[in-house]
């Protein structure tokens, strides 16, 4: 295998993550905190593409890396239509619809960025697995109201890579399993994976599924339209209710799984009953990829950055072990996941895909 330099790009609301890797080897990173008063003076997330640009130029430079030893940029990839799983390369399309997009995201900057630096390298750009992957079966979109359809906008990148790390420690290909995985983060996904597909996943963003962290998931539908009537809240406060202050915030004022563990530790009933009815929920979701699957389950995946607490992993294991065995891959390198999406396309074990909106 020929070597091969990646530059993998994540540009957050208040950071810019960027990691240089040769082959599936990080070679260096960086992680830069942008304060609220940098962010501020742009009045668009697509406005901060040229400053956010010369942190990554001043990153390589910093590092002595000549940008033309570059063979492949990729950035996190942003709120485009729906798309199939896989490594997509960034072209003008992509671009054009992600810097005019209404919905105002810092991952709206990643190809956006991605493609600016390989442009001075004169290789490509790509983007692999981004939230708006959507591989679910029709029959699990339907609602019971024809107005309203389910949505696939989940952790496709960290899910994917998880399941791939899975199936090595199962001794299979991940196209030959069957697994239901969970990311537990600030949002929580809950995916059924057929065969190397996601059949079917809960709306991680907008409410559906458990709730988490940061968000409020399900909630009963009657009593979410009698709180909009009431005028109680503006309509922006009730989208925030859903995501952003919804779920362990708006009960417990903090979104850090290890502030709760404190608070319980101490004695906290309220912080435990949340804590529990959170685990419970997941659970629930858990349970309910079951049927999806027919049974048939070859490894239940529990990913994502709260994974790191056993407390809590046992939660959960303890009410769905019965169903399959449980593998417990915390945290989530998005960094190498992306690296390792474009390397698949480099070393010919995957083929490049176009987005074609």
């Amino acid at each position: 295998m020929d070597n091969k330099y990646i530059l993998a790009i994540n540009p957050g609301s208040t950071s810019t993550k960027i990691t240089l890797f040769l082959n599936e080897k990080k070679i260096v990173s960086t992680n830069i905190s942008h304060s609220s008063e940098e962010i501020s003076k742009f009045p668009k997330i697509i406005d901060q593409k040229d400053f956010r640009s010369k942190i990554v130029l001043d990153f390589l430079e910093k590092n002595s890396f000549n940008p033309e030893h570059l063979s492949a940029v990729v950035g996190r990839g942003g709120l485009l239509s729906a798309m199939k799983s896989g490594t997509y390369i960034v072209n003008q399309k992509m671009i054009d619809y992600l810097a005019t997009n209404s919905l105002e995201h810092a991952s709206n900057l990643g190809a956006i960025i991605a493609d600016s630096i390989a442009k001075l390298a004169n290789v490509n750009a790509f983007i692999v697995d981004p939230v708006v992957v959507d591989e679910m079966d029709e029959t699990a979109k339907i609602t019971g109201i024809p107005e309203i359809k389910r949505k696939s906008i989940w952790h496709a990148l960290n899910q994917k890579s998880a399941g791939r790390e899975a199936a090595k420690l199962l001794n299979k290909k991940y196209k030959d399993c069957n697994l239901i995985i969970v990311h537990l983060g600030g949002g929580i996904s809950v995916a059924a994976h057929k065969k190397g597909v996601a059949v079917d996943v809960n709306n991680a963003l907008n409410g559906d599924g458990p709730f988490s962290p940061e968000r409020a998931g399900s909630i009963p539908a009657w009593s979410l339209v009698e709180l909009v009537k009431s005028n109680k809240y503006t309509f922006p406060e009730i989208k925030k209710m859903i995501t952003g202050k919804g779920g362990i915030v708006a009960h417990l004022k903090v979104n850090d799984i290890r502030e709760v563990e404190k608070r319980i530790s101490e004695n906290d009933k309220k912080a435990e009953l949340i804590y529990n009815a959170m685990a419970y929920n997941i659970s629930k979701s858990i349970g309910a990829m079951g049927p999806v699957l027919k049974g048939d389950i070859d490894a239940i995946v529990l990913t994502g950055g709260i994974a790191y607490s056993k407390k809590f992993v046992d939660l959960i294991k303890s009410r769905v072990e019965f169903l399959a065995r449980a593998l417990v891959l915390p945290g989530e390198d998005e960094m190498k996941a992306l690296a390792d999406g474009v390397l698949r396309v480099l070393n010919g074990k995957e083929k490049a895909k176009i987005w074609k909106n």
